[in-house]
């Protein structure tokens, strides 16, 4: 439960025997029993609260299933962009069309910057900044 063992608990014992006193150790054993007991009676408060709130039983939920740990974005993005459902997006079209376009990838026009003149301040945004 705690993961204390046989020599270990008689060794607390022991300690406790010897702090609390003989006398008084019946009248401790008993509150930390009363303890133990108002925790398991919360606990299973909490069950059935929980019970008649979602309506489900909390043995019967999947919890592996809402592990984090098993998200990996990597695949989910993966498994998005190559959904079966999904048609490329040169599906529909004729082979001399796709061939067109193909052609026209290869041969893309220069690109253009167009530079203000000199002493021409930048433009300047007091919003964006």
């Amino acid at each position: 439960m705690l993961g204390i063992n046989g020599p270990e608990f008689l060794l607390l014992l022991i300690i406790g025997l010897m702090v609390i006193g003989p006398s008084r150790l019946p009248e401790y054993t008993q509150k930390l029993a009363n303890i133990v007991k108002e925790v398991r009676r919360m606990a299973s408060g909490a069950r059935e609260q929980i019970k008649e709130e979602v309506g489900i039983d909390i043995d019967d939920v999947d919890w592996k299933k809402y592990d984090p740990r098993q998200y990996d974005p990597r695949r989910i993005i993966k498994e998005a962009l190559l959904d079966d459902g999904t048609k490329p997006v040169n599906a529909g079209a004729p082979a001399a069309v796709s061939a067109v376009a193909a052609a026209a990838v290869g041969h893309r026009p220069a690109r253009v910057i167009e530079r203000l003149p000199e002493g021409v301040p930048a433009p300047f945004d007091s919003e964006a900044t």
